[in-house]
């Protein structure tokens, strides 16, 4: 172990040295007696902990320390000195100095720099926790947003599939009943052409629908009207009594607007699921540079246990997905008292994902 030692006093220096080998400390103690020699020595090499005395020729130790934290060098320090008032230790403790050793103490020495020591360890073990965690967690957005690039990619494809195979097939399918209608003269025939017909209309119109939840074609129209789609279609569906309030100033980029409308839609299909409610109140807006979409039930609300539970991983699923937008989403909701949804997207330094 590397300690410095700013002192000027080389009797002093001998004292901590003593006092530490009486402790079976093995350490290589380095005096430095000048401000400079102190930076210069710890920038040559590492060291492991500071002994710095308060009192030094022209210029006080506690000087040391604030040039450690500019530099931003995260190293014990301890002040071994005279006595310096209550006063003086206290205000070094509160700016971070580890530890005061009277040198008239100095028995007290080798647990203050152990406890130092142990607890500079405990901080950086800690500090690397913690980043070691804000990389996970960005590796898991980073993860999130792939998906559901991925997602939307697979669902635009099974559109076009549906579009281009099944929507195709079934018009000519429909040409050729209506011809065959046309040309059988049996009664029975006919019966059972028109019922084709209908199953076929039946079908066609079920693949369109399935066609617009994978991937809304309003959307090219944009954010509003995709939005103003899915009110009235999700309100003719359900029977729920909704509303769209507010508009955009300015056009959202096709990655947003795209995070909205499934933020929206997930939130209708909760609220369809689980709020028991009669009213839904959507609101959007882009002020101040945020795009904000605010959902409001009147239904039976959540407590903080019923958001806590399994069950509740489509809201995980949706901060997920605005997280990886470079915005976040909020929650507000009580017992009896409905429930808001309040996604925030920025609109400027957004995360860019390409959603077509």
């Amino acid at each position: 172990m590397h300690l410095l030692h700013l002192e000027d006093n080389p009797a002093d220096h001998e004292l901590v040295r003593r006092c530490l080998v009486r402790a079976e400390f093995e350490v290589r103690l380095t005096l430095v007696e000048t401000m400079a020699d102190f930076e210069s020595a710890l920038r040559q090499g590492e060291a492991d902990a500071v002994l710095a005395d308060y009192h030094l020729a022209g210029f006080c130790g506690m000087q040391a320390w604030d040039w450690l934290q500019q530099q931003g060098l995260e190293l014990p320090f301890l002040i071994v000195s005279g006595a310096i008032g209550e006063a003086t230790v206290a205000d070094a403790l509160l700016r971070g100095v580890s530890d005061y050793v009277d040198k008239n103490r100095l028995a007290r020495l080798p647990t203050a720099l152990q406890r130092a020591l142990e607890l500079h360890a405990s901080r950086r073990t800690q500090a690397q926790a913690q980043a070691e965690l804000a990389e996970s967690r960005r590796r898991l957005v980073d993860l999130t947003e792939h998906l559901q690039l991925g997602l939307e990619r697979e669902r635009a494809d099974i559109a076009r599939e549906i579009h281009d195979d099944i929507g195709g097939a079934l018009a000519a399918l429909k040409l050729d009943l209506a011809w065959l209608g046309r040309h059988l003269p049996q009664p029975e025939a006919q019966a059972h052409v028109r019922a084709a017909l209908e199953m076929a209309e039946h079908a066609l119109l079920a693949s369109q629908r399935l066609m617009r939840n994978l991937r809304p074609a309003v959307l090219d129209q944009g954010l509003e009207p995709a939005l103003q789609w899915l009110v009235r279609t999700f309100a003719e569906r359900t029977g729920l009594a909704l509303r769209l309030e507010g508009g955009l100033r300015l056009p959202v980029e096709p990655q947003l607007a795209m995070v909205v409308y499934r933020t929206a839609q997930e939130a209708l299909t909760n609220v369809l699921k689980h709020a028991q409610a009669r009213s839904v109140r959507l609101e959007l807006s882009d002020l101040e540079g945020v795009l904000t979409l605010e959902v409001s039930d009147d239904g039976c609300g959540a407590s903080a246990a019923d958001l806590a539970k399994l069950q509740s991983f489509g809201l995980l699923g949706l901060r997920e997905r605005a997280q990886g937008a470079g915005g976040w989403l909020d929650v507000a909701t009580a017992p009896g008292q409905g429930m808001t949804l309040i996604l925030s997207l920025p609109l400027n330094g957004t995360k860019a994902a390409d959603w077509e």
